[in-house]
């Protein structure tokens, strides 16, 4: 690879253990950061836009109808501020990709959500990841990590899983559990957490030489 740099791009389900571990210790074992809720604020200082503004168009849009019912697939570009839309949701995605491209120019990243297996998708120094479980592991997990009822346990994955599902089927025009998607696919209950980082960071080595 010629490239100096690279990313890994998550894509978890929710109690599978992707973004709440995986992403953050693999990150730590390779010196490098973890994106997630962190790139509001870049987002935010390269558009100019109050990151309170950006946060908040982000959690309105898990409390809509949006992804339900509309669609539209990233391409590249950025909505200019003369635009009714340049405080949106969309905008927030769209720069968020912008920063994630550039990021990737300077430095090495793991990234977690944020459809960024499409976004750096024309990337040749990119691993794009799936993290998934059998959903009964999965609600046990948030039983034990939370302290809730199965329940709550239940409604509470399902209820992410929808959104992050939607998110992405809106800006990607993809289906979120598409194998194809990705580069690797895992079932982190078979391996078990740790497993599952040393599991990459075979890939990265493999693929990337590092």
């Amino acid at each position: 690879m010629s490239e100096k740099f690279f990313a890994v791009a998550i894509t978890r389900t929710c109690g599978s253990g992707g973004g709440s571990y995986i992403g953050k210790k693999l990150a730590a074992d390779y010196g490098i950061d973890v994106y997630d809720r962190k790139l509001l604020r870049l987002a935010s200082e390269d558009s100019g836009i109050n990151e309170a503004i950006f946060a908040n168009a982000d959690e309105n849009t898990k409390k809509t109808m949006l992804y339900r019912v509309s669609r539209h697939i990233y391409n590249g570009e950025v909505i200019p501020p003369e635009s009714g839309n340049f405080i949106s949701d969309q905008n927030l995605f769209n720069y968020q990709a912008k920063v994630l491209r550039e990021l990737l120019e300077r430095e090495s990243y793991v990234c977690i959500g944020r459809a960024a297996d499409f976004v750096l998708k024309d990337k040749e120094n990119v691993l794009s990841v799936y993290l998934d479980a059998p959903y009964q592991w999965r609600v046990q997990r948030e039983i034990t990590r939370q302290g809730i009822t199965r329940s709550a346990a239940e409604k509470y994955i399902n209820r992410l899983d929808k959104y992050r599902n939607e998110y992405y089927v809106y800006h990607t025009g993809r289906r979120w559990k598409n194998p194809e998607n990705y580069d690797l696919c895992i079932d982190t209950s078979s391996l078990g957490l740790d497993n599952c980082v040393e599991l990459i960071k075979q890939y990265i080595k493999l693929k990337f030489n590092q």
